[in-house]
């Protein structure tokens, strides 16, 4: 056999495993390529239901239709939600609302990419989180696709933030460190035995008593009608996607891989902000992007 032939029965067998993994829903951290780009779906349209809603009610509509949805599915399965662990759920919630919170309100006052790449500094935290708990050294391949991806969102980064947009930046950031935290939890429930849906259901519907309490305390709501409903559920259906998404990806993958694949959703946000609002999209801007893809492939190394 030829070594071009070699080559191409090897491609053969990789995509034939490929889809293998697609019909039986295997795909352990490539799930998170996916919910990348769901969740970068989900921020677009965030941003365009800012002109709208307050970022609170953009977060309620999410967590509200994710919880209805996923719950009426749950049951039609014949699946419960019952949990044994209702302290990790309310903990895990609790630390996830705070970072949704921080994101949306700092989508709708930064530019697209600047809000997701400041949440996505949360690969960086949740590493560094599971280093000190669990007492692990990380390997160079590791250390070195993170920092990859670190260098790859700074200078995707913009100098936007001028004085009337620092504390919006700084909520933005915040917003990574807890979804740091966030994250550590959900693969906490992901090793106690709780399956990922309920995992998802349970955030949604915990979140959605903090929003309601919120807004009936606060602003209110608006009045929902056929020019605006898009964007609610745009926000809500991919948020719900993507949560899934990830949530199964922590469960299932290496957690370093997992990590870096979450910086995908900087790349689709940046992309989605060239065609929908014609951001140009500089050489400093190409070169992160290539650091943030080759992050992740450069941790494929990692044998987790």
């Amino acid at each position: 056999m030829s070594i071009a032939s070699g080559r191409a029965a090897g491609s053969r067998l990789s995509f034939s495993l490929i889809l293998a993994r697609l019909k039986t829903g295997r795909l352990g951290a490539g799930w998170m390529v996916v919910a990348a780009l769901f969740f970068a779906l989900m921020s677009l349209f965030v941003k365009l239901g800012g002109s709208r809603f307050g970022s609170v009610e953009l977060l309620f509509w999410r967590t509200f239709i994710g919880a209805v949805v996923l719950g009426i599915g749950v049951r039609a399965q014949g699946l419960s939600l019952a949990t044994p662990h209702c302290g990790g759920h309310l903990k895990r919630s609790f630390i996830g609302y705070l970072s949704m919170s921080a994101l949306f309100y700092a989508l709708t006052r930064l530019p697209l990419s600047t809000g997701v790449t400041l949440n996505y500094t949360s690969s960086l935290f949740f590493s560094l989180i599971c280093m000190v708990h669990f007492r692990e050294r990380m390997s160079r391949a590791s250390a070195l696709a993170l920092l990859l991806g670190f260098v790859g969102i700074v200078l995707l980064l913009r100098p936007t933030f001028s004085s009337s947009l620092w504390f919006a930046g700084l909520i933005g950031l915040l917003s990574g460190v807890s979804a740091g935290f966030a994250v550590f939890q959900v693969r906490e429930l992901g090793q106690m035995g709780e399956p990922s849906w309920r995992v998802v259901f349970w955030f949604f519907a915990i979140a959605s008593v903090f929003g309601l309490v919120w807004l009936l305390i606060g602003p209110g709501f608006t009045p929902i009608t056929w020019s605006n409903v898009g964007y609610l559920l745009g926000v809500g259906v991919f948020g719900m996607l993507g949560q899934l998404c990830m949530t199964r990806a922590y469960a299932e993958g290496r957690k370093y891989l997992v990590a870096s694949f979450a910086y995908l959703t900087v790349v689709f946000s940046a992309l989605l902000g060239m065609l929908v609002w014609g951001d140009a999209l500089t050489l400093e801007a190409a070169l992160a992007i290539l650091l943030i893809v080759g992050s992740g492939l450069l941790a494929a190394i990692k044998k987790d």
